[in-house]
């Protein structure tokens, strides 16, 4: 994977246009299933929102997939506003879905699309974006008495993708290329029976 611009952690932005409520939630993606399951996550927190609006952009896995739906509001005015605002900051690997509570006036075509747009730009500056390099996946088998130390330590330089819990801890993270050797010096140095594997 090249460099790619996406964005750094969740994001939230919640804007009201002629008393309709508009949330935007914008987060950082693996895959297609990630995205699916955001969309589903929010769609359960807001399950009395009128519209449930998104859109993705994928690179993660060598293919490019892109998507968005209007969810019942006009075609055109919703889904696809959002997606722009992804094509034109140029962002990989992010979701955005905007939940919106009808406030009894309509918007119109336009007043939807800006609605929509404002929303999601605000929820992505919210999330704050980042160039992320090439990244590659380390195993860490780690014994409970540190698994929290452990945990905090990677949290704060790699991407957390799977926690197995057994008689010990298998973590599994993305970490940039170049900061692997750092982070692999860092736990030996500190936990040294911890088990540390290259994927």
């Amino acid at each position: 994977m090249s460099h790619i611009k996406t964005i750094q952690g969740n994001g939230l932005a919640i804007k009201e246009f002629k008393r309709s409520r508009f949330i935007g939630n914008a987060y950082p993606i693996a895959d297609e299933t990630e995205a699916k399951r955001f969309v589903e996550d929010i769609r359960q927190r807001y399950p009395d929102a009128n519209h449930n609006v998104f859109a993705y952009h994928i690179t993660g896995d060598g293919n490019l997939i892109m998507k968005y739906d209007d969810d019942g509001e006009p075609s055109g005015s919703s889904g696809k506003p959002v997606f722009k605002v992804l094509e034109l900051k140029g962002l990989d690997n992010v979701v955005v879905i905007i939940s919106r509570y009808f406030g009894g006036i309509k918007l119109g075509f336009g007043g939807l699309s800006r609605a929509y747009k404002q929303t999601a730009i605000e929820a992505i500056d919210n999330a704050g974006v980042v160039e992320q390099g090439p990244t590659k996946e380390m195993k860490f088998v780690v014994n409970y008495r540190n698994v929290q130390f452990v945990k905090h330590m990677l949290e704060n330089t790699a991407t957390i993708l799977d926690e197995h819990y057994s008689d010990v801890v298998e973590i599994v993270v993305s970490v940039a290329e170049d900061k692997i050797d750092e982070l692999e010096k860092l736990v030996n140095e500190k936990f040294p029976d911890t088990q540390i594997t290259r994927l």
